[in-house]
């Protein structure tokens, strides 16, 4: 496989066409060598538009979902950002180029681990992995300026909405299959937030999360 036009190939194909323009964004992608965060057994996928399993109900998200999110989150070098669901590390070392800081939340002892090795061997110094149940958040390190959800989740727990600032933003992928939209929270005032769609999309859950009954009576 030649890996450049592979990596190319993944940019102007699936993300560009997705919406994401920014080009500090496209030009990230072209820097941090995604082949380097997926698994030995699914290196020939690094590119290809699929989630990747990682085991234990876990997979990295599409590489055109990831680059949206990170695009969409809207972020500058003057923030902290919450990262839920850091897997084997990719997104966050995508965000770490673009805040200034970067706590990845990790359920997964393993993919933790996993993460905190490819963050090192990539020279990513600004971004740590927490080994914690990440729909609690990290109210020790709160307010963030920007929380990410890595995953699909039924709804937003108020506890990671109140971890942000004042101005702070979260972007998580909400909703049941077959209909999930990428949702921007935004805290425009202490104990107020608005709301908006991004995108639709489909992603796996992260774990963790409550899911709402099935059963109305």
């Amino acid at each position: 496989m030649n890996v450049e036009q592979a990596r190319f190939n993944m940019i102007e194909q699936q993300i560009r066409p997705w919406d994401v323009l920014d080009t500090s964004v496209l030009g990230l992608l072209s820097a941090v060598r995604r082949e380097d965060f997926v698994p030995a057994a699914h290196q020939a996928q690094a590119f290809m538009d699929l989630e990747l399993p990682l085991g234990n109900g876990r997979s990295l998200l599409a590489p055109r979902v990831e680059a949206r999110l990170v695009q969409d989150l809207n972020l500058s070098k003057r923030d902290t950002v919450l990262l839920v669901g850091a897997a084997t590390g990719y997104v966050a070392a995508l965000l770490a180029h673009k805040a200034q800081r970067v706590i990845g939340l990790e359920s997964d002892a393993a993919l933790a681990t996993v993460a905190r090795n490819n963050l090192r061997k990539g020279g990513v110094n600004s971004a740590e992995i927490v080994q914690a149940d990440g729909s609690q958040g990290f109210a020790a390190q709160a307010p963030f300026d920007a929380i990410l959800l890595a995953g699909s989740v039924a709804q937003v727990p108020q506890t990671l909405l109140d971890q942000l600032k004042v101005g702070g933003r979260l972007l998580a992928i909400v909703g049941d299959e077959p209909v999930m939209q990428a949702t921007l929270f935004t805290r425009v005032a202490d104990g107020q937030f608005s709301r908006q769609a991004l995108f639709d999309t489909v992603a796996n859950r992260l774990s963790g999360f409550p899911e709402p009954s099935k059963f109305h009576f």
